[in-house]
């Protein structure tokens, strides 16, 4: 089979993802193969291969919204079937039995793995998923659309549930990429009004679009005391940037999984009862949950589409903010 992968972590600039053939992986007991149809591209991704996350295995095929068809079962596996369309989200395997995973808590498990990070991912032809691990994916939503939505999607929807919105209320958002062009759709189905903070005017105009009641920069002065913001881009000087302009008692809510050091802010910017809480990971709860809302909505996903062979160049635009909505890799 044909893989993407990195040797070493490296500048985005110097194409650290290199063309390899090599065999499809053999599914063991409980695992299932996916010749891979599409796969979404995230910050995940660039903070995997740019070392801003320390390597779990090298080298490593990256990509963690995986979207395929079962091409081989091993031993054991009673629920899926040769042909059955699935999704590989971010999350790859849990221990099953400690108290994280035992009490709804599964994204806090010491010993989980993750897909294109601790186990090769899908910027190949073929990868391996745990049955339990996958997801269902609704018949209506396309192979590209889908793929966002395994990581970009779950993590705005998990972030949304996480600032405790109420119809009616305010939530900014910080950064306009991939998971925010999706959670914006949630909250306004919700009834939200939402501002969107961007610098790029493209960005700006999706975001308008799709529902924003405003689109600007985070500097510019606040429209209004916001009850609720999520933060996707990592920047750590948005940390108080937001909290200033967040109303007493308002939720912020840090959904990347790496973010650049938060500088000191005042205690006066974080009294009244406002709060900060990150978001770690997904459960399998959250995926289904939010494919199901997904569909019914329905969530639009602005895609743009690379064949696998310009996965480093997808990258670097995406590292770039030249993505407009999501990038997918698409496998032929």
């Amino acid at each position: 089979m044909i893989a993407y992968q990195s040797a070493a972590p490296a500048p985005m600039a110097t194409a650290p993802l290199a063309r390899v053939e090599r065999p499809a992986p053999a599914p063991g007991p409980g695992e299932v193969r996916l010749r891979v149809a599409a796969c979404g591209i995230c910050h995940t991704d660039l903070h995997v291969l740019e070392g801003d996350l320390p390597a779990h295995k090298l080298p490593i095929v990256p990509g963690h919204q995986i979207v395929g068809r079962v091409d081989t079962v091993g031993k054991g596996i009673t629920g899926l079937r040769v042909g059955e369309r699935v999704g590989m989200p971010w999350l790859y395997a849990t221990c099953g039995v400690c108290v994280y995973c035992r009490s709804a808590r599964e994204n806090l498990c010491r010993e989980a793995r993750f897909t294109g990070y601790d186990v090769d991912g899908g910027c190949a032809e073929y990868v391996v998923a745990q049955e339990g691990f996958v997801v269902p994916l609704p018949e209506a939503i396309s192979d590209e659309a889908a793929a966002p939505l395994l990581c970009a999607g779950v993590i705005g929807y998990r972030a949304l549930r996480m600032a405790k919105l109420q119809p009616g209320e305010r939530l900014g958002l910080y950064g306009f990429g991939a998971s925010a062009h999706l959670t914006i759709q949630v909250a306004v189905h919700q009834d939200a009004q939402v501002y969107v903070y961007t610098r790029s005017p493209e960005h700006q105009r999706l975001a308008l679009e799709l529902g924003a009641a405003w689109a600007g920069s985070a500097e510019a002065p606040p429209k209004a005391p916001l009850d609720a913001a999520i933060i996707f881009a990592p920047a750590g000087w948005l940390v108080p940037a937001a909290l200033r302009v967040l109303d007493r008692g308002g939720r912020l809510v840090l959904a990347g999984i790496y973010m650049s050091p938060i500088p000191e802010l005042p205690y006066a910017d974080l009294y009244y009862e406002r709060s900060v809480q990150t978001v770690a990971n997904a459960t399998r709860q959250d995926a289904t949950e939010f494919m199901r809302l997904a569909a019914e909505i329905p969530v639009r996903t602005e895609v743009q589409r690379f064949p696998l062979s310009e996965a480093n160049r997808a990258l670097q635009l995406l590292k770039a903010g030249q993505i407009q909505g999501a990038g997918v890799l698409v496998v032929e």
